[in-house]
C-alpha cells in the first residue's frame, strides 16, 4: 500500500470517528421541543411531578414523570428535620402553582435519568423554576454537587 493511500485511509477513518463522536454528543443534549400538560396526576416533591401530556401517545404520555430543569429542592426524606420542613414548603408551593394553573407548558424537553422528562416548566406563562428560587424553595442545580439544606 502506498503512502498517499494509507494517509487517505487514515484521514477518512479519523473523520468518521469524529463524526460519530459529535453525533453521540449532540444526541445526548437533544431537546425534544415543547408540550402542553393535559392533567397533573401527582406531585412528588418541589421539583418532580407526574402528568398526562397532550398529544403524546398514551404509552409515553400518561403519568409521565417530569423533573423541573435547572433546580433542586429539598428532599422530603431529607437528612435533617430542617430539610424535611423546607421540602414540605417547596412541595406546597409547587402543588399550589400546578393545581391552580390554567396552562402548563413544558419547554426544552430532554430525557433524564429514570426515564423521566427534564423540562423548563411554565405555569400560566411564568417559569416555575425561577419562582421556586425567588421564594427560596429551590436552588440552581446543573448536575454537580447539591446544596446541603441542613447547614
Amino acid at each position: 500500500m502506498n503512502k498517499s493511500l494509507l494517509t487517505l485511509s487514515f484521514t477518512l477513518l479519523l473523520a468518521a470517528l469524529l463524526a460519530i463522536q459529535s453525533f453521540s454528543i449532540s444526541a445526548k443534549n437533544n431537546s425534544y421541543g415543547n408540550a402542553t400538560v393535559a392533567e397533573i396526576t401527582s406531585i412528588y416533591d418541589g421539583d418532580t411531578f407526574r402528568a398526562n401530556i397532550e398529544g403524546f401517545p398514551t404509552i409515553v404520555g400518561e403519568h409521565m414523570s417530569i423533573r423541573i430543569n435547572g433546580i433542586d429542592t429539598p428532599e422530603l426524606r431529607g437528612k435533617c428535620p430542617k430539610e424535611k420542613a423546607q421540602a414540605k414548603l417547596a412541595k406546597q408551593f409547587t402543588v399550589k402553582h400546578l393545581r391552580g394553573a390554567k396552562r402548563i407548558t413544558l419547554k426544552n424537553i430532554k430525557r433524564g435519568k429514570y426515564f423521566r422528562l427534564i423540562a423548563d416548566v411554565y405555569v400560566d406563562g411564568l417559569n416555575l423554576a425561577e419562582q421556586l428560587i425567588k421564594y427560596n424553595h429551590a436552588t440552581e442545580y446543573h448536575g454537580k454537587t447539591k446544596k446541603n439544606w441542613c447547614s
